[in-house]
């Protein structure tokens, strides 16, 4: 069992509990949190807590993370795409359209399942159906995800991206002619209380999103961007974007549908950077845009 200690600041001054560990982790829901305290994973100053505890500056906070059950995922030969790989992290390409990990009744044909055929060491930190999963990109956003073989490299990853020192910027096509050239949209991310599978920028129950954009190239009615993300929050891009009046095209989530020859949003994951956990070494890996995303652009060239 890992154990991981906290201790609350000011600003976290009074926030209910689960809130607050919620954010510490992005690996870390706040359905699993809750359930961490429900078992009695969870105690303050030495004594568990309810779920309603709201925290108070100083407050000592220890979490212990149970051990991940034995795996029950199999293992699934897959042409995969690796830019980096060591003792303690590698580097994928994660095609569009893949999962990247498995859920209950879905175990098959995950990014999961080709990683584990291609190294038998993962990080158990994030249990049994995430194993070596520090960050996620959605089933159809390609690109880039740093993986950890090893739970020394899960945390110091996961604190990078607390950190925000992770570099992550992404290839987006989105809806409508941007005027300015570069922006920033700073707006908090919740779950649309509407409609529970999405999410929206919203000030109830909302986590701190930020992303800066820059326009790369301009068509007729549609805009190529660059996104670099300070967080990264669920869906965060997609969201920001459709907030400014620019939603991704082919987002059938977000923005209109079928309106460019995509099967789903126009996102591509290109460029990652982050130390390494061990060497403390910068490290900065480019994939090129998948050639389906490239079709897209040169359609657009030609009919503007």
């Amino acid at each position: 069992m890992e154990q991981v200690t906290y201790t609350i600041n000011e600003e976290q001054h009074l926030e209910r509990i689960d809130k607050v560990l919620s954010t510490l982790n992005e690996s870390w829901s706040r359905s699993q949190v809750q359930q961490w305290i429900k078992d009695n994973q969870v105690s303050v100053n030495g004594q568990p807590i309810k779920g309603n505890y709201k925290g108070k500056t100083g407050d000592e906070i220890v979490i212990n993370i149970p051990d991940p059950e034995p795996l029950d995922v199999l293992p699934e030969e897959m042409d995969l795409q690796y830019y980096y790989e060591d003792e303690d992290v590698l580097v994928v390409n994660k095609p569009r359209g893949m999962v990247v990990h498995p859920a209950p009744g879905h175990t098959t044909g995950t990014l999961v399942n080709g990683l584990m055929a291609h190294c038998k060491d993962l990080s158990g930190i994030n249990g049994v159906m995430r194993p070596g999963i520090v960050h996620r990109i959605d089933k159809d956003t390609s690109g880039l995800l740093m993986v950890a073989k090893n739970d020394m490299a899960h945390e110091s990853l996961v604190n990078q991206l607390v950190k925000k020192t992770v570099t992550r910027r992404y290839k987006a096509i989105v809806h409508g002619v941007i005027p300015h050239d570069k922006g920033t949209i700073d707006a908090p991310i919740g779950r649309d209380e509407k409609d529970r599978q999405s999410m929206t920028v919203t000030e109830k129950n909302s986590k701190e999103a930020v992303t800066h954009f820059q326009v790369l190239e301009r068509f007729k009615d549609f805009t190529f961007v660059e996104c670099q993300l300070e967080t990264g929050r669920t869906h965060q891009i997609r969201v920001h974007m459709k907030y400014i009046g620019y939603p991704l095209a082919g987002d059938p989530k977000y923005g209109p549908r079928k309106t460019i020859e995509l099967d789903g949003q126009a996102l591509h994951a290109g460029i990652l950077g982050f130390e390494h956990p061990r060497t403390k070494e910068y490290l900065q890996f480019e994939a090129p845009l998948p050639q389906e995303f490239e079709d897209v652009l040169d359609w657009l060239r030609k009919r503007s």
